[in-house]
């Protein structure tokens, strides 16, 4: 198997601007595999927190992907919690390319997600896994001809 990536923190600086709690960036934990069959690296919860239905969090994860260039992250929930509390991401599917490294957030990696269940209240205690991320190779078409850089974060291509 390839290895094509690393997962790393961010700055304490960087992190502490979504996060007032120094306490908190030294409790992260990287993505890691569950089993050695796993596709997915579960993402942990930096801190606690309850997400009643209907309503929505952004989480800070404290975590950016230095990864080749031919390689995307995607960021799912976890199948558990979207099976349980119909919990979705708001983007559908967190696309991570692999030049937000270098964004000028340091490439910090969030996940906004609703609980879209009727009646179920989802708690996760922090360093539970509550999303994960998937490695895929990805091809360009023969036509190709893009020579434009990432320079801001999320959102930043759509204004180049």
């Amino acid at each position: 198997m390839a290895r094509i990536a690393k997962f790393e923190f961010v700055s304490e600086q960087e992190f502490l601007k979504s996060v007032e709690d120094k306490n908190i960036y030294k409790a992260l934990k990287k993505p890691k595999r569950a089993t050695k069959a796993s596709a997915g690296y579960d993402f942990y919860a930096p801190y606690s927190f309850v997400l009643n239905p209907g309503e929505t969090i952004k989480i800070p994860t404290g975590i950016r992907c230095k990864m080749d260039e031919d390689y995307v992250l995607l960021i799912l929930p976890r199948s558990s919690l979207g099976f349980k509390y119909r919990l979705a991401l708001d983007n559908t599917v967190g696309v991570i390319d692999a030049d937000y490294y270098n964004a000028l957030n340091e490439g910090h990696i969030f996940i906004k997600m609703t609980n879209n269940s009727k009646d179920k209240v989802l708690e996760v205690k922090q360093g539970e896994a509550f999303a994960q991320g998937i490695f895929l190779a990805y091809g360009l078409t023969v036509d190709d001809d893009v020579v434009d850089e990432r320079i801001g974060g999320f959102g930043s291509t759509n204004k180049l």
